[in-house]
């Protein structure tokens, strides 16, 4: 492709025609066919989600997250508490609409409405929610928010280059790998070297599709089992 030049002749991006600085998330339901996602509230939240959190054989959950695993119900509301308080990072909770129980928890963060970028972070997904339909639903109903109806361009996930079952989920997603930032953060005492992923606004349609045709009644069977993967359903979409 013929790079764009500028008037003194150097290659210069594509021009993002009417651009304006969107909306920050607010707080919203999002209803789903397994699960919805509502901002955090402790008083309806706390108690089914530190019962969830403790349905974990040990704490190894919490490895590569800024908290440790809490030893009293007081000290993890005290938790959610500021959780819920903060506006980025923006807290939801994933409900369980079979139960009706919050099952875990995630966030919108590092907003930048001005350049339309966001990231998904906190993932803090209890036994009771990973691995399940409703793990991905919820994952797709925040994006969706995130695209179809704030308009932003760039949809991030981060984790430690460490925490390979972090990265593995991200390219189930369909985010896309960009790279290593070394020494990004410090935390816990021990050295971060951040890996990055990403959705753009281009890769949407195609991503979106897929999640829509995993989650359809269709694609699973009477035992409740996928009977496609979020993957293939992908690579099938894109040919």
């Amino acid at each position: 492709m013929t790079a764009r030049l500028n008037e003194y002749q150097q290659p210069v991006g594509e021009p993002v025609t009417g651009w304006q600085p969107r909306e920050r998330p607010a707080r919203v339901t999002i209803e789903g066919r397994f699960c919805r996602i509502e901002p955090i509230d402790p008083e309806r939240h706390a108690a089914d989600l530190f019962e969830a959190y403790g349905a974990a054989a040990d704490g190894r959950d919490w490895t590569y997250l800024f908290a440790e695993p809490f030893a009293d119900f007081a000290a993890f509301r005290a938790y959610l508490a500021k959780a819920a308080a903060s506006s980025d990072p923006f807290h939801f909770a994933v409900i369980d609409r079979a139960s009706g129980k919050a099952v875990g928890t995630f966030a919108l963060m590092r907003i930048e409405p001005v350049h339309g970028v966001i990231e998904v972070g906190s993932v803090t997904f209890s036994p009771r929610l990973k691995q399940t339909p409703l793990s991905t639903e919820a994952q797709y109903l925040l994006m969706r928010h995130v695209f179809d109806d704030l308009g932003y361009r760039r949809y991030e996930w981060k984790c430690d280059s460490l925490n390979a079952p972090s990265r593995k989920t991200a390219l189930r997603l369909g985010f896309q790998f960009e790279g290593i930032f070394r020494q990004a953060i410090v935390y816990k005492g021990r050295n971060r070297d951040t890996a990055w992923f990403a959705i753009i606004d281009k890769d949407w349609p195609l991503v979106k599709r897929a999640f829509e045709m995993w989650l359809s009644k269709e694609n699973f069977d009477t035992s409740g089992k996928q009977r496609a993967s979020l993957a293939s359903l992908r690579q099938a979409a894109a040919s």
